[in-house]
This record gives structure tokens, sequence and C-alpha cells, in this order.
């Protein structure tokens, strides 16, 4: 009846249990693994290793006495989901106190000048053109390249505003405008960097402070039955 020891302190099964009839009998339930089956045991040992993520995450909002902000769920992107473990990412989106202890660990990360120089040299690109086109239809922007080739060599060379008709197509073009291809990269770099120090930060406090059960290993532990991944 225990999911976990939290400091040398059982946590109660009952949320795990709670948290798996939430989920076989919600509208996703067709997907679920087959009750009983190595997959099943493999999800219960999932959602026990997020709800121990959470509970350790509720002690230390508890113990530096943090402000939890609203209940309800958020949202994370593809990549943040990938670059925390969908563990960590299930347990941040569900839980106001992970999010809280998130903000609290990250909020002096910021990425080093060297990693952003290095980031501006691999993805540094020239401006980019794209044209202001009118046609009978009406006006839009296109990049010159998507344009048919005929239509685009006779918009170069006709003066601005000036009607070309080729084949099927008339218009003209009003305007060439530039569009800088590069922006600062630092916001994105500060959010995976933050990413990876709370993920350094909890594989820590997991390892000092939660104490497994059989049963209830991480889904990830070669040593427990039902890990049959292979490559």
């Amino acid at each position: 009846m225990t999911l976990g020891l939290l400091d040398g302190h059982p946590v109660p099964r009952t949320a795990l249990d709670n948290r798996l009839a939430a989920l076989r009998n919600g509208p996703r339930s067709t997907a679920l693994p087959q009750p009983g089956s190595s997959e099943d045991r493999q999800l219960t040992r999932w959602v026990a290793q997020v709800l121990l993520t959470e509970a350790l995450c509720e002690a230390v909002a508890a113990e530096r006495n943090l402000p939890i902000g609203p209940g309800g769920p958020a949202h994370l992107d593809q990549q943040a989901a990938v670059e925390l473990g969908s563990i960590t990412a299930a347990a941040y989106e569900g839980s106001a106190a992970v999010r809280a202890v998130y903000d609290a660990v990250t909020a002096d990360i910021e990425p080093s000048p060297a990693d952003i120089a290095h980031y501006r040299a691999l993805t540094t690109h020239p401006p980019a053109t794209r044209w202001h086109i009118a046609t009978p239809d009406g006006g839009f922007e296109a990049d010159p390249g998507t344009l048919p080739t005929a239509l685009a060599e006779a918009l170069r060379e006709a003066p601005p505003g000036e009607w070309v008709t080729v084949g099927p197509w008339n218009a003209t073009l009003l305007a060439t405008l530039t569009i800088p291809q590069n922006h600062d990269p630092t916001p994105a770099l500060r959010e995976a960097a933050r990413r990876a120090a709370f993920v350094r930060w909890l594989d820590h406090e997991r390892a000092q402070r939660l104490t497994l059960v059989e049963g209830l290993e991480h889904p990830g532990d070669p040593a427990q039955p039902d890990n049959h991944h292979r490559h």
C-alpha cells in the first residue's frame, strides 16, 4: 500500500490508484494497455514516478514557503517536454507545486555569452526578400522563389508598379521587402538552460530523498522484469 518513501516516510498508494482509475475511465482509455499486461505494469510504474515527483516538489515548495500558482494544468511544447523527459513533463503540466519549484530552482539560470555566440554562429542567415504583389484579385506577399519562374522574371524586369502579363498571370510588383532572418536567441536558450538545470537538480533530489519500492521501480530500470526495451 506504499507508493514509495519520501525522506524515509511512506507515501500512500491511494493517489496512484486514483490516478490510474481516472486514466482508465477517461477519454483516452482505449489507448491504454490491457490490464495485467507487462505494458500495464510499466504504465503503473510511470504514473508512480510522476506522483513521487509531484510529492517531492510539494515538500520542497512547503520547505521553501513558495507561492503556489493556479492549480489548473499547464501545457509544454514538444521540445520542452522532450528536454524535461516524459515523467518530469507530466508532473510539470499537472502540478502547480512542480511549476513553483521549477521557477524557484531556475530563477537565476542564464545562457552564457559563449553559448549565445555559438548559437548565432550556427544559425545566422542573410535577410530574406519578399515581394508585395498586386493582382486583379487582390494583393499578397510572396517569396520570389515561390512564384512561377516566368512571372518572377517579368516582375524583376518591369518598373515598380507596372503591370505585367505572363500566360494566365497578371500582376504588378508594388514593393520589395527585406525580412530579417535573425532574432535574439537569448529567451529560447534561457528556457533550454533552465530545463537542463531543473532536470539535474531533480535527479539529485530524487536520488537523495526518494526510495522506490518493489513493483514501482522506474520504468526504465533495466533490473525490473518488465523492462523490455531493446535496440
